[in-house]
C-alpha cells in the first residue's frame, strides 16, 4: 500500500502512530552502568497476573496495548513460548522494569518490551536495564538484536536506542482502535495523544 504525500485522515475512534524499527548487527562499544541499586531478575514461566501488572504500569502511559487485549491462552502462548525470556528490573526489592526477549527466530533476537516505571525514567535505570539485555542477547548464536518504538513512546526512545548502538533501518504507520475507548486502558492516559471520538 502506498500512503499519498501530505496529510491522511484517520477515523475517530482510532488512534495512528508512527512505528521506527532498529536494529544493530554486531555487539555495540559496552556502555557502562550509571551509579544505582538495580539488579536484574529472570522470571520463568511468568504468571500472567504478575506479567499484565508490571506491562500496565511500565507500558499504559505509552499505549502499549497489544498484550492488553489478548485473553490468556493468547498471552500464556507467547511469554511461555521456548525462546521467549522475560526479565524484571528490581528495585528495593519491587519489580519495576520489564525486558522480554524474543529468540524464536534463529539468528536473531528481539527486544519485544523493554521499558521501566514512570519514577524510573531519567534515572539511569534504562542504561542498566539495556546493558543486561545487550549482555543477554550477544554471547547467543545471533546475527541481530532489533527493536520497534513508535511515536507515542517517551519522547527520548529512538535517541536512547541510537545511543544505545542501534540504527534505525525501516518506518511503518500503525492504526489501531483507541484503547482508551474500549476500556483496554484508563480513559486518562497518554495525554500526549489526544483522544477523538
Amino acid at each position: 500500500m502506498i500512503i499519498p504525500d501530505g496529510y491522511s485522515d484517520i477515523p475517530a475512534g482510532k488512534i495512528a502512530a508512527v512505528v521506527t524499527h532498529l536494529e544493530m548487527t554486531a555487539p555495540p562499544a559496552r556502555r557502562g552502568d550509571p551509579p544505582g541499586a538495580w539488579s536484574l531478575r529472570k522470571v520463568d514461566a511468568p504468571a500472567l497476573h504478575w506479567y499484565r501488572d508490571l506491562h500496565r504500569r511500565v507500558g499504559e502511559e505509552w499505549l502499549w496495548f497489544s498484550r492488553a487485549r489478548m485473553n490468556d491462552e493468547e498471552l500464556a502462548a507467547i511469554i511461555h513460548a521456548p525462546g521467549v525470556e522475560a526479565y524484571a528490573l528490581v528495585v528495593d526489592g519491587r519489580d519495576e522494569g520489564l525486558l522480554e526477549l524474543d529468540f524464536r527466530e534463529a539468528g536473531q533476537c528481539e527486544l519485544v518490551y523493554f521499558g521501566v516505571t514512570a519514577g524510573l525514567i531519567g534515572t539511569g535505570a534504562a542504561r542498566f536495564l539495556m546493558n543486561r539485555a545487550l549482555e543477554i542477547a550477544w554471547p547467543r548464536d545471533v546475527r541481530r538484536v532489533w527493536v520497534h518504538t513508535c511515536t507515542f513512546d517517551h519522547p527520548s526512545a529512538v535517541a536512547f536506542y541510537q545511543r544505545s548502538g542501534f540504527r534505525p533501518f525501516r518506518r511503518q504507520i500503525e492504526v489501531a482502535d483507541d484503547p482508551r475507548l474500549d476500556g483496554t486502558a484508563p480513559r486518562d492516559v497518554a495525554r500526549h495523544v489526544p483522544i477523538i471520538e
